[in-house]
């Protein structure tokens, strides 16, 4: 098939929003942005070999490829709305790109994302997306408002991806049953939007946990000019985690093994109670797990009231 006929069988009539008012088919699309909202925009590039291993199930990828960007704009407390898509194949194989869309789509129509454009070119096996929404003006939650004495939170369960991984690596043996489940979490991500909506208005600082929480709570100190301290016996870590691993083992995998995308927050303590009502009707759960403090920006760790150094590097594609 040309590259053309692929796009118009497999990518065309997603646009069903009525706030798409040309979609795919010229040159731009055309979209209406809500009075009073801001325009929210993330891209992110998924590379084989690096993002994501060359055999990885497809529906799993355009899956992902999604949930990956739509965590962005739940840090933001976003509400999605548009996705364009650049797809680089090494060659046409329809039996994959069904599959990939299958994956993409169904994620897609679940928050009422339309594709509103893209490319599609050969070479090297990469996905490029970009996703947009909108938020109410003046509500973005941003990496800069932590202040200090609030308090740390994150969304969810930390490591357990980045445990899966160790096993597709090969550098660790799993039980298949728990692997099954573990799996679940590197490929399938869930992007908080509920709880990222919920948070507008009580959370003074957010983003997503992608690269490991120590880097990415780094970004808030830095961001904010404050420090952190983490409690190490606080990090929520599943049954899974815990009877797999040793306690340090774990904390290493919840600190610096990233691909969770949960939310990290910063939380007045007067909001604590706020907070709590807000997230409980988003159905994530969530963890205090440390504390904002004066200080020069970086993050510390405590186990048991006393101060621990531990290794826990986060991704970084130039280090």
């Amino acid at each position: 098939m040309s590259e053309f006929q692929l796009i118009e069988k497999y990518f065309s009539n997603h646009a069903n929003r009525q706030d798409v008012l040309e979609g795919p088919g010229d040159d731009c699309a055309i979209l209406d942005v809500p009075a009073n909202n801001s325009l929210v925009v993330s891209t992110d590039t998924l590379v084989s070999g690096v993002h994501f291993l060359p055999d990885m199930d497809p529906n799993a990828l355009g899956y992902r490829a999604l949930a990956v960007n739509l965590s962005d704009l739940a840090a933001m407390g976003a509400d999605p709305r548009w996705v364009s898509l650049a797809l680089t194949l090494p060659e046409v194989d329809e039996a994959w790109i069904k599959s990939f869309c299958d994956g993409f789509f169904e994620l897609a129509e679940y928050y009422n994302v339309a594709l509103i454009g893209g490319d599609m070119t050969r070479g090297p096996l990469s996905i490029t997306v970009s996703v947009k929404g909108t938020i109410p003006e003046g509500k973005a939650l941003l990496r800069s408002g932590a202040k200090a004495g609030d308090l740390i939170y994150v969304s969810g369960r930390l490591g357990d991806a980045a445990l899966a991984l160790e096993h597709l690596l090969g550098r660790r043996t799993l039980p298949s049953q728990q692997f099954d489940a573990l799996k679940l979490k590197l490929e399938f991500p869930h992007p908080r939007i509920l709880a990222g909506q919920a948070l507008r208005g009580i959370a003074s600082s957010a983003l997503d946990i992608s690269d490991g929480l120590l880097s990415d709570l780094g970004h808030i100190t830095r961001a904010s000019n404050v420090r952190a301290q983490i409690h190490l016996e606080q990090l929520p870590l599943s049954e899974s985690m815990r009877a797999l691993t040793e306690p340090e083992e774990a904390w290493r995998l919840a600190l610096g093994g990233g691909d969770d995308y949960e939310l990290c927050f910063t939380v007045p303590e007067a909001h604590r109670g706020s907070l709590d009502t807000a997230l409980a009707h988003s159905g994530v759960r969530h963890t205090c797990i440390g504390r904002i403090v004066p200080g020069e920006p970086g993050v510390e760790l405590y186990h048991d009231g006393h101060k621990i150094e531990l290794e826990a590097r986060g991704w970084d594609h130039f280090a």
